[in-house]
């Protein structure tokens, strides 16, 4: 982006800086627009190869890095809820779009620290992990707001580098955030190990759903499988997935 404001502003034929940034802002609309229009089209053609409801899987633009007027012109797109992995910058998108009835969601490692502030000004955490961390978002969540909604983060891979609680403790915190009166357990979270492989992406969500299946039966009220990026949607819709998390599909590749 910064090589072509360079470009267009070397051009006389645009004017002032003003009239440059205009210019940019269009033509990022319209790229956005044209991502958005893609990605639908490619949930809806996913949804019918494997028979399901496109209105069952749900957009969350991943908006971590890029600036609240993308966030903002996405939204104008259609996309209500958004994605984001660090707090500060975070919380001063949220400032700067204050008018809008965005839904927000964290969606990376939650330090202790950064619990108040998280249960304060999100609706949805994906990435619960620890009961201590779990109490605490609860201790911290305002008492005239509605339950957060939580994903359990799940690390399916057994990679030690991966964020996520063990499999086979998985049922002791999903039964903790269930008897937290502040906290809504909706689901699970997990972001399996990369493969350009689709039967091996298939295969790792598809053991995150069989998890899921099994919580379901003692907490019914989970209806949220958080599994799915840019780059391997289409197995993930296969495999069951509500919720994908789509970043570079909706606003490109980061830059830098």
């Amino acid at each position: 982006m910064a090589a072509l404001f360079f470009l267009i502003s070397r051009d006389p034929h645009y004017g002032s800086d003003r009239a440059v940034s205009a210019t940019i802002r269009a033509m990022t609309q319209h790229s956005l627009q044209n991502h958005i229009a893609k990605l639908r089209l490619r949930l809806r053609q996913s949804a019918e190869k494997y028979d399901r409801s496109e209105s069952d899987i749900l957009l969350l633009a991943v908006s971590k890095t890029r600036p609240a007027r993308d966030i903002r012109e996405a939204y104008a797109c259609g996309l209500q809820h958004f994605g984001e992995s660090y707090l500060q910058e975070a919380c001063n998108k949220m400032d700067e779009l204050a008018d809008l009835p965005v839904t927000w969601h964290f969606i990376g490692p939650i330090q202790s620290n950064k619990t108040r502030a998280i249960a304060e000004r999100f609706q949805w955490v994906h990435s619960v992990d620890r009961e201590k961390i779990a109490r605490r978002l609860n201790e911290h969540r305002p008492s005239q707001r509605p339950p957060l909604d939580v994903c359990l983060q799940v690390n399916t891979s057994g990679e030690s580098s991966k964020s996520g609680i063990a499999v086979d403790e998985l049922p002791r915190l999903a039964a903790a955030v269930d008897a937290l009166p502040m906290l809504r357990l909706r689901g699970l979270m997990a972001i399996p190990a990369a493969s350009d492989k689709v039967a091996e992406q298939h295969a790792a969500f598809a053991h995150l759903r069989a998890i899921f299946e099994s919580l379901q039966e003692r907490y019914p009220q989970m209806d949220t499988l958080s599994m799915g990026m840019s780059g391997d949607m289409d197995a993930a819709i296969a495999e069951g997935s509500t919720l994908l998390r789509i970043g570079t599909a909706i606003f490109g590749p980061r830059e830098g």
